[in-house]
């Protein structure tokens, strides 16, 4: 997860002029195809935790933007619940999974 994080925390520092809504929609892509591999169950405080740290690059990424910033714990929490998946199992137990009945 913590070289996800540094090349998430690069490409945010590239694109940091770009605006706010094209930020959120790339973010919100990224997380939902990390939580589309990763949200097994069991994981949940993992892909909490990775959505928290996106979170946090994306405000101090907000904030160097400008010295007049405004961009505020509340208000990234506004940006992150709008446009930012939340974590959930999107697979079920390998029990279940791989319970395969053949026709033999």
């Amino acid at each position: 997860m913590r070289a996800k994080l540094k090349d998430i925390k690069v490409e945010l520092r590239r694109r940091m002029h770009w605006p706010i809504p094209k930020q959120a929609e790339w973010l919100e892509q990224l997380v939902k195809g990390h939580f589309g591999y990763f949200a097994v169950p069991t994981n949940i405080r993992a892909l909490t935790a990775f959505r928290y740290r996106v979170i946090d690059l994306w405000r101090r990424s907000l904030r160097r933007r400008s010295q007049k910033d405004d961009a505020t714990w509340e208000r990234i929490a506004e940006l992150a619940n709008d446009h930012l998946p939340k974590p959930c199992n999107l697979h079920p137990w390998p029990s279940v999974r791989f319970a395969v009945s053949h026709p033999r």
